[in-house]
């Protein structure tokens, strides 16, 4: 029996994008059916099978995989370790699993208390090394031995602890992304001096940093005024990072955000 014109199409177009990944991508690339059923449900009671599943290498492979998506008109979903409760790692999209490769612990300053990790480095692995120091992360959900500090961002989560030392949002100081249109950039803490800088630059970076700059202009007193204050926010930006008594904190406006993939 012939498949319907649609549905053939749509099978063509993800041989396409396999073969496109593969060609390209040092890390793994899985298409095959049981692969995407292990990754069609996260801790939630959701179901959805993805359209295939990468586990990039580096950050190399993260914007070599981006460009065949780009190319092909996929959507992309970064994950974690899969304990998100509401189906935030199930959609019709190229999973991407940073937890096999991509798990490094860059450095540790215990002076600064600042880390610089990879997104699929588990929690406790982190918190481990930090102890060396007698630092911990203050962020400690329930799934703390097996969640990703990736998955942790887009979700912000935060733990018992987290009443304590914060939550992930309090504790990003700066995030290297890449972007769908595969814009590479890194945000944080932005002076007044270096947001003009930015935005003069032009160009993809300067247009986003204009666009943000806006956004705080016309909405800032409605912010101080009306912005809720509550203990954790899930569920859209931290707009109130980017007021200028918060220092135009692009990274800490992004959380949570599973829109973009962090590279560390």
């Amino acid at each position: 029996m012939n498949q319907p014109p649609l549905e053939h199409e749509r099978f063509a177009a993800h041989r396409e994008l396999e073969a496109l990944l593969k060609s390209t991508l040092r890390g793994d690339v899985r298409f095959d059916l049981g692969s995407r059923a292990l990754y069609a449900a996260d801790s939630s009671n959701y179901r959805q099978l993805p359209v295939g599943v990468v586990l990039p290498r580096d950050a190399a492979d993260v914007e070599a995989a981006l460009a065949a998506c780009r190319a092909t008109g996929a959507a992309v979903l970064p994950r974690g370790a899969g304990t998100s409760l509401a189906g935030q790692c199930a959609n019709v999209a190229v999973v991407f699993d940073f937890s096999r490769y991509m798990h490094r612990l860059g450095s540790i300053d215990p002076a600064a208390k600042l880390a610089r990790v990879e997104p699929g480095i588990v929690l406790d692995r982190l918190r481990e090394a930090a102890e060396h120091h007698h630092l911990t992360y203050a962020p400690d959900p329930a799934t703390h031995s097996r969640c990703t500090l990736g998955g942790m961002i887009g979700n912000n989560s935060c733990g018992v602890h987290g009443l304590l030392g914060g939550k992930v949002a309090d504790n990003v100081e700066s995030l290297d992304i890449v972007l769908y249109d595969g814009t590479r950039m890194t945000v944080g803490r932005t002076g007044q001096e270096e947001l003009k800088a930015l935005i003069g630059s032009g160009g993809r970076v300067g247009q986003i940093y204009s666009g943000l700059a806006s956004l705080r202009n016309r909405y800032a007193t409605l912010i101080r005024e009306r912005f809720p204050h509550i203990p954790r926010r899930v569920s859209g930006y931290n707009l109130d990072e980017l007021l200028d008594e918060n220092g135009f904190h692009v990274a800490r406006a992004q959380v949570p955000s599973p829109r973009l993939s962090p590279l560390r």
